[in-house]
């Protein structure tokens, strides 16, 4: 008998419904605009925007296979239509006249609350920009980008517990500290935890005990105080230079990998959806036709691990970025597992330097993991998105980036896709400094004796903003990547000797500074490529990462990579590490923090002090030549395209006004810290690392 194929056709059709579980109607479900404002400032002169800040409320669908991936996401409480369901705040920016936007959004990732202000972007283009919520464990509030997202439970309703481990180097005295994130203890008695204490990371570990700590709050009573699941108090205080170390049993995580399912939803409802399921109309509705994200630091780290994880698909199937700057972003971050901790950095047993680090398909025979890449979810789902990665030296030194470049023996250099960019800023600090061309150096409190790197960051990452708009807009390729390779010998170990760093009297060595990778088995429950799962604590060290950084010349400096302006007419050593000056990190790396030592600025000077650099007297001779060097540097960057035009007359204005060899200028006043990113702003603020 011959059947019709149009029949067959149909009856597979049926079949497929009734044999396979159909995935809801799903993401936001609804948007609540709480206010609408005239966007203040000179940046907005040229093209008037008005801020648009609310809430989205959005629904996941456990049995999609876009959400599998989030951990315990089948644990998380369903509602009517068997949806698990989330609320996320937003602020968007948008022109006024939206027939003035330009097409783009741009889209800010938050860093521990704080958005991406678009006063640092030329909002007379026309773009629209957009922050939301996406950190799970920040305490959902009106004054900065947060979401609400389930807690986790057992199929019977109880509590889903699992050991955690949390560490606390203090540097100052204090009654109490607070336990980071919104890990609530199991119970509250002390004796069912262990809390310990020692004055150095390889000195022997003295237990406390029980009866002398409490999980309380003893700022304003005395010990034991107050009975608090979020803080601990010990008896006598916890003192400066000792490491305490707390070990507990936490119940009902928070499932915080909903936060990239959020971002995801929330970027494709702005992008291509006309309205809400109630009829709310979509601010910016067909007037998006291409969308970026900018994330710096923690929010770099979140772009890494969205892409990888596969959430650069909507649920439609398209993509939801075209293109992705992750800025001084050296790990991915972590957040998808139980019990997770997104705010964390790269303390020991903080997990993000585990997964997947790589553009370009290398296989981790260290670890013994199989080839992979960041994008092989979004190759898979032809979502691949045009990458601009910028960082600069204190990435290497604080955050652990030399496995991105060569891999985890540090043995060859991984080659990029066509797809992706790489731009690396010799000398510079986590974020770039303040800049300027004058001979007083910035004093810093926490280095040792070292001043706070001013080398700037800004100016080249403007440019290269720019060319990544119009690499995704236009069509038209950025400039060639240019950052430091293992192939031309400008990476090697982590030692003066190797560097070519040179000795300079007073001043410390970078050797055994860098922040050591751990090989970290967390587990087998825990999926190590995917940074995702249960995670065991404390996990076990089965060897140490070898990591390179870029070689210096005489000077110090760095020669790899896009150089600022002031980087390649030096006043000094720019350098991508500093000392802790005092408390449990004594003699050791400071964090994020770059450092500055600056020339003598005459022969005599330097002769007298043993220094083997140079005097400013010696380099440049008279400020005219200093400044004619800055204006053919700065010309060469702009030709380059790694520096606007704007930004270059203006950083020759500041060289000509400058003390550099100048005894008519008026000296800048010291500040009291190094230039950077600071701190940790509200909704349409500025993040910290």
């Amino acid at each position: 008998m011959n059947i019709p194929s149009s029949f067959l056709r149909g009856g597979l059709a049926i079949l497929l419904l009734l044999t396979c579980p159909l995935a809801l109607e799903a993401g936001i479900t609804r948007l609540v605009i709480d206010s609408t404002q005239p966007a203040q400032g000179p940046a907005f002169a040229a093209m008037p925007y008005e801020v648009i800040q609310g809430r989205a409320f959005g629904e996941l669908d456990p049995r999609d296979r876009r959400n599998a991936i989030i951990t315990d996401l089948n644990l998380a409480p369903r509602n009517a239509r068997g949806l698990v369901e989330y609320e996320a705040t937003f602020t968007l920016w948008k022109p006024i006249d939206l027939a003035k936007a330009s097409g783009l959004l741009m889209y800010g990732v938050s860093n521990r609350g704080g958005g991406v202000n678009p006063a640092d972007y030329n909002v007379a283009r026309g773009d629209v920009f957009l922050n939301s919520g996406w950190q799970g464990d920040i305490a959902f509030q009106s004054s900065a980008q947060t979401i609400r997202v389930p807690i986790a439970k057992n199929p019977d309703g109880s509590s889903v517990t699992g050991v955690v481990l949390s560490r606390f180097p203090q540097t100052a005295a204090s009654p109490t500290l607070a336990l980071p994130g919104q890990r609530t203890p199991a119970s509250l008695d002390p004796a069912q935890a262990t809390l310990t204490r020692r004055v150095s990371e390889e000195s022997a570990v003295v237990p406390i005990a029980a009866t002398d700590w409490a999980f309380s709050d003893a700022r304003t009573a005395a010990f034991p105080g107050t009975p608090d699941p979020t803080r601990i108090s010990l008896r006598g205080g916890f003192q400066a230079g000792q490491l305490y170390e707390l070990t507990y049993t936490a119940r009902d995580p928070l499932v915080l990998g909903v936060g990239l399912a959020a971002t995801r939803d929330l970027n494709a409802f702005f992008r291509r959806a006309a309205k809400d399921a109630t009829g709310q109309a979509n601010p910016v509705a067909g007037r998006v036709t291409h969308a970026i994200a900018q994330g710096d630091s923690q929010s770099g780290n979140f772009i890494k691990t969205f892409l990888h994880l596969g959430f650069n698909e909507d649920e439609s199937g398209k993509i939801v970025w075209d293109g992705a700057n992750p800025h001084i972003a050296a790990r991915q971050n972590p957040l998808n597992f139980r019990f997770a901790l997104p705010g964390g950095a790269t303390a020991p047993y903080e997990p993000g330097s585990e997964p997947v680090l790589w553009w370009g398909a290398y296989r981790d025979e260290a670890r013994q993991r199989p080839a992979a890449t960041l994008l092989d979810r979004a190759k898979a789902s032809r979502t691949v998105p045009k990458i601009l990665e910028t960082f600069g030296a204190a990435e290497f030194w604080g955050l652990r980036m030399s496995p991105g470049l060569v891999g985890t023996r540090a043995d060859l250099d991984i080659p990029l896709p066509v797809n992706v960019r790489r731009y690396y800023f010799p000398g510079t600090t986590h974020g770039g400094g303040r800049g300027g061309f004058n001979v007083t150096p910035r004093a810093s409190a926490n280095t040792y004796g070292l001043a706070g790197n001013p080398n700037p960051q800004n100016e080249t990452m403007r440019a290269l903003r720019l060319a990544l708009i119009d690499w995704v807009m236009k069509g038209k390729e950025p400039p060639p990547s240019r950052y430091p390779r293992l192939d031309r010998g400008e990476l090697v170990l982590p030692e003066a000797a190797a560097m070519g760093f040179p000795s300079i009297p007073g001043t410390a060595l970078p050797d055994r500074l860098i922040n050591p990778i751990y090989d970290y088995d967390f587990g087998p429950a825990f999926n190590h490529n995917d940074l995702s799962g249960i995670m065991r604590q404390p996990p076990v060290i089965r060897r140490i990462i070898p990591q390179l950084v870029p070689r210096v010349d005489a000077d110090g400096n760095e020669t790899a990579g896009v150089p600022s302006v002031l980087h390649q007419v030096p006043l000094g050593s720019y350098l991508g590490w500093s000392v802790t000056l005092n408390g449990f990190y004594k003699d050791r790396q400071s964090g994020f923090q770059g450092s500055f030592i600056p020339f003598a600025v005459t022969k005599a000077e330097r002769l007298a002090s043993g220094d083997p650099r140079p005097s400013l007297e010696e380099r440049y001779g008279t400020h005219e030549k200093y400044v004619a060097l800055v204006r053919a540097a700065a010309a060469k960057a702009v030709a380059e395209r790694f520096l606007l035009q704007a930004d270059a007359d203006r950083l020759i204005q500041q060289a000509e006004a400058g003390d550099v060899l100048n005894p008519n200028a008026t000296p800048p006043a010291p500040a009291d810290a190094p230039g950077g990113r600071g701190g940790r702003g509200g909704r349409g603020g500025r993040g910290g690392p």
